[in-house]
């Protein structure tokens, strides 16, 4: 497993690889791991040399947690991909280093069977899995972290000393912490996460029934555009339960600014030959009292077909790659009027030529909300819409302008909570699998709420015990991770 320095020709390959442009890691070397032995050699290396240490799996984190300057050794896991059944654990294995398309693949074709995870391909698992792990059959099937049942990772001892660890969900299990932690707990916080363990997955869905609805912003005026985002969270109240046939459906509203001419609603659907009615209930709802027009779409798919290329206009990035901000936030009920008026006016106005830029509205709820906030580490138990507001460019010159348009739109939604979504009546934090490093930034967050009341609520505290037991030296670390018992 040798260094890979920037002398050696693969070195520029690996350190460009990561899905965000802003963000480029420049570490005095990269170490390519292709067993859970070699990982614990990198890590234990990186200690007695007392360099920072991240850890890449996919490389799709939206934030500079590897690409921070800090950064002296990276440890890419994209050589440990194998997906297996382990017969000794009675469990499918899955290594960190996986991207889902490929895990969807290789469980479905193998044991007919899927992974509720999330929606890109590309995606690895390690980062994914510990940060909680939705998508596209969350309200069916729940999220990825509520079938994990044992997870392996290397942790670095009070003395040094890196080591691999099993953790499982079994009660008696001594380890136990260090599981949960990896429910939702977010990656780089506690170890390396070198392999995950599955059961009782989901067998795959007969058909997937995709449909694209569009709208033309010429037709949309401030008061239709009101109606449709009312119309759209009373769909998601009525329709949170996990015992309605509308749990097979998925949807994501797409509300692009004016200047790209389109509002678009994209939907995935498995309930076989009910799907068609669902989805057009859905669409029914949302048109009501809106006399815009619109265009349409259906297409039925194999459940491989679609999983492994879903919704390709928005999964496929230009070619060099794009430079993007995501803010995200959950909501327990549909978005105020006010938060309608403020999306419509940053999508409308004219000061921001902010072509890229978008708010969307996902439907969430469903069986992921059968769970309890604390038997996972994911806290957002009791959302209904996963919200976000982001932007993508290509230049690096033009990341103020939409930096600028992106940060404010999402501050002023969320005006009356101190410009962050505060857990309370509506608002419900937002998730660490799309981090935003504003939220620790007063600038930005003027609530006096901590960012990791945010993405962790009432389940911060367990977690910071269990960064002081299983990382003591504070090896793994970053812009927004778990802090030790000691420390807010």
């Amino acid at each position: 497993m040798p260094r890979i320095t920037p002398d050696d020709p693969r070195y520029d390959d690996l350190v460009r690889r990561g899905f965000n442009k802003r963000f480029v890691p420049w570490p005095d070397y990269v170490r390519l791991v292709a067993s859970t032995e070699e990982v614990v050699d990198a890590v234990q290396d990186a200690v007695r040399e007392d360099r920072r240490i991240a850890v890449r799996s996919g490389g799709h984190c939206l934030e500079g947690f590897v690409g921070d300057p800090a950064v002296r050794a990276l440890i890419d896991m994209s050589l440990m991909s194998g997906v297996y059944f382990d017969s000794e654990m009675d469990a499918f294995a899955v290594e960190a280093g996986a991207l889902l398309g490929d895990v969807y693949r290789k469980l479905a074709e193998g044991w007919n069977v899927l992974l509720p995870a999330g929606q890109a391909p590309t995606v690895g698992v390690g980062g994914h899995i510990a940060g909680g792990a939705f998508g596209f059959l969350h309200r069916r099937h729940g999220l990825a972290v509520d079938y994990l049942h044992a997870v392996e990772v290397v942790v670095v001892d009070a003395d040094g000393t890196a080591r691999s660890v099993i953790a499982t969900r079994e009660p008696d299990d001594p380890n136990r912490e260090l599981w949960w932690a990896h429910t939702g707990g977010g990656a780089g916080n506690f170890g390396v996460l070198t392999r995950c363990w599955f059961r009782s997955l989901p067998p795959v869905p007969e058909s997937v029934h995709t449909f694209r609805v569009s709208w033309q912003w010429d037709d949309v005026d401030e008061q239709t555009f009101a109606t449709m985002l009312r119309n759209h969270g009373e769909w998601c109240e009525r329709n949170a339960s996990a015992s309605l046939p509308s749990a097979d459906l998925f949807s994501v509203f797409l509300l692009g600014r004016r200047a790209t001419g389109k509002i678009e609603l994209k939907a995935v659907c498995i309930a076989g030959a009910k799907s068609q009615r669902i989805f057009d209930e859905h669409l029914e709802a949302i048109g009501r009292g809106v006399r815009a027009p619109h265009a349409r779409t259906d297409e039925h798919l194999t459940w491989l077909d679609f999983a492994t290329n879903p919704f390709p206009e928005l999964f496929t990035a230009p070619p060099g790659g794009i430079r993007v901000k995501v803010k995200d936030a959950f909501v327990r009920r549909r978005i105020t009027d006010r938060q309608i008026a403020v999306a419509y006016e940053y999508l409308t106005r004219t000061d921001y030529d902010v072509i890229g830029g978008m708010f969307g509205l996902a439907t969430y709820g469903g069986q992921m909300n059968t769970v309890a906030p604390d038997a996972t580490a994911t806290a957002q138990r009791e959302s209904i819409i996963d919200m976000a507001v982001n932007a993508g460019w290509l230049a690096p010159e033009d990341e103020a302008r939409h930096l600028g348009w992106t940060r404010a739109f999402y501050r002023d939604l969320f005006a009356d909570t101190g410009g962050v979504p505060v857990p309370g009546p509506v608002a419900n934090g937002t998730i660490i699998n799309h981090p935003d490093a504003d939220l620790a930034d007063p600038t930005w967050n003027t609530s006096g709420v901590p960012w990791s009341t945010l993405y962790y609520k009432d389940n911060y505290p367990r977690l910071q015990r269990v960064k002081s037991r299983w990382d003591p030296r504070d090896v793994f670390r970053h812009a927004l991770g778990v802090r030790p018992a000691d420390e807010r």
